[in-house]
Parts: structure tokens; sequence; C-alpha cells
């Protein structure tokens, strides 16, 4: 699972050629325990993340939306992408 972001104890990824079980661009989170599938427009996918991280996850992607949704294109054409940095 390729990595896109790393911040505040999160690792943000995209699958590549992950089309099949959730329709609209998406990325994956992984915080401790928990596991999400989060929409670039901030809708809550699958899973679950404690409510602080949801929203620091919602807010990094509305600021790098542009970013995010041009590595989602080139990772379901199976190519790879750009790690966006985390904002400071």
């Amino acid at each position: 699972m390729p990595e896109l972001c790393r911040f505040g104890g999160m690792i943000i990824y995209l699958f590549f050629e992950d089309k099949g079980q959730h329709n609209k661009p998406h990325v994956h989170v992984r915080y401790g325990d928990y596991n999400a599938s989060i929409g670039v427009d901030g809708e809550l996918l699958a899973g679950e993340l404690p409510h602080k991280q949801y929203k620091i996850v919602v807010g990094w992607l509305t600021y790098n939306e542009e970013k995010v949704y041009e590595a989602w294109n080139l990772a379901v054409r199976g190519k790879q992408f750009k790690k966006i940095p985390p904002m400071k």
C-alpha cells in the first residue's frame, strides 16, 4: 500500500487500481488500531477514526484536494504518485 502522507501518528495511503470496493476517490487512513476509508470530499466510507483525527484528515484532504486527486488518478491506473508533505 503506497504511502501518500504521514503525520500526527496517522498514515494516509492509496491502493493501486483500487476501484472495486469504493467508487469515489478516497484515501485509506491508519491510526493505531483504527482504519478508515475517507472520500476526498471528507465522507467516511468505511471503518472508523477518533473524531479529532477524522477532522484533521478532512482538513488535510481539503487543503491538498488537487494533489490528492492527481495521486488518485495515477494510482487507479497503476502508476506511481508523489508523496504529499504534511501541513506545517
